[in-house]
């Protein structure tokens, strides 16, 4: 090495970041080990560097049992330059390229939870490629809008849900999905919300269909919808358009949990809210022709809303409350009247539980009670059984039963 060396050395220092320090350590590592493969090597030796000027020595020790150095000299071998220029070229190449692999993981690290911009480079059945312009972003199969159609070339948001850290250099795996998606695009368009003034209290999402997003202010001064909506719609607008169509309903934060469910199921109107704290359900009460805008397109309004608020929402209408309440509609207990092997009618209840026999549930025939009414408590005589049994029945009828007959 020379001082040209070192000067190039000083340019990749502020050019790449890396110190030299950095670098000439590698170097010495480096060049130790090429001087250790070489024949009548010592087994135990340095390598030094001068910052200045950039000469190399060698410098092989004799150590004693304790591990002391008991002799050094110098065992810089004659061709070393030739080898240290080879090796300080492979070294500093691949010095740059961890560097850089490191300052591109660093710059990503901890952004779990950002949001970034890229262009869509590559996709295919398993992932999509976005160029973040240093590194690349990963977006899988399982962080994709079905519906949403990723062309080469174009511009896209997502939200990073992980930075892991490999050989090749950072790997960022990217959402499109996730809640947090909606989170940041309304904090890039709502200044309120990064100034604390607005304040995201909950969110539900199905991608691709609906998201639902509560909100609070922290200054009565400051409508938090109106503030997320913007001025005729302009940033929900902005919101909706980087999501491709998907339907936000924004809606004031309570603390008030029968008032929260209500305005989680806008844009249905509810009529009132009951709240069963000790199964954690929302008992909601809709006008009849509000009930299917309530529970929504295969029931998605009323599911989102349960997510959002955390209750367990059951939407009743007006008239299936008045009929519970009437007692019209009381269902009972299915199954079936079965005879059992006994010849015996009994019922069979659906569940698949014990039979239970008519006399038990209290159906016996109005014969049959009258019968045993009328029957005394002891126990009737068993009628004679003739010894012989005709083993055929005559099959002509006597002449005295045909004249009587007659």
């Amino acid at each position: 090495m020379n001082s040209e060396m070192m000067e190039a050395l000083e340019n990749i220092e502020r050019e790449k970041g890396i110190s030299i320090e950095i670098m000439l350590e590698a170097l010495a590592n480096a060049l130790l080990t090429a001087y250790k493969r070489m024949p009548d090597a010592a087994e135990e030796a340095l390598v030094e560097i001068d910052m200045e000027t950039g000469a190399i020595k060698v410098i092989a020790q004799e150590l004693d049992e304790e591990g002391n150095v008991t002799r050094e000299w110098d065992d810089t071998p004659d061709d070393f330059g030739r080898i240290a220029a080879q090796t300080a070229k492979q070294v500093i190449f691949q010095r740059i390229r961890e560097a850089e692999r490191e300052m591109k993981y660093e710059e990503y690290a901890g952004r779990e939870g950002d949001i970034v911009t890229g262009i869509i480079q590559q996709t295919d059945a398993r992932y999509t490629l976005l160029d973040l312009g240093k590194v690349e972003a990963l977006l899988p199969q399982a962080e994709q809008v079905q519906n949403e159609h990723y062309d080469h070339g174009s511009r896209l948001k997502a939200y990073i849900v992980e930075v892991r850290k490999t050989a090749k250099g950072p790997q960022i795996v990217v959402s499109r999905t996730h809640p947090g998606l909606v989170k940041r695009l309304f904090e890039l368009e709502v200044p309120e919300i990064v100034d604390n003034v607005v304040e995201l209290k909950a969110i539900a999402r199905e991608p691709g269909h609906r998201t639902k997003l509560a909100v609070a202010s922290n200054d009565p001064n400051v409508d938090p919808v109106g503030a997320c909506v913007g001025a005729r719609g302009s940033r929900v607008r902005m919101v909706v358009n980087e999501l491709r169509g998907e339907k936000v309903d924004i809606v004031p934060y309570s603390d008030d949990p029968s008032e929260f469910v209500m305005k989680a199921l806008a844009p249905a109107r509810v009529r009132e809210v009951r709240i069963h704290p000790d199964t954690g359900t929302a008992e909601v009460i809709v006008p009849d022709f509000q009930l299917s805008l309530a529970i929504g397109k295969e029931g998605q309004n009323a599911r989102l809303a349960a997510r959002l608020t955390g209750w367990r929402v059951d939407i009743k209408s007006e008239t299936q409350l008045a009929d519970e309440e009437s007692g019209v509609g009381v269902e009972y207990a299915e199954g079936e009247w079965v005879t059992n092997e006994t010849g015996e009618l009994v019922w069979q209840p659906a569940e698949g539980g014990e039979t239970i026999s008519a006399a038990e549930a209290g159906y016996a025939a109005p014969e049959t009670a009258a019968a045993a009414a009328d029957t005394p408590e002891t126990p009737a005589a068993e009628p004679e059984v003739p010894s012989e049994v005709p083993s055929e029945v005559p099959s002509e009828v006597p002449s005295e039963v045909e004249a009587t007959n007659g």
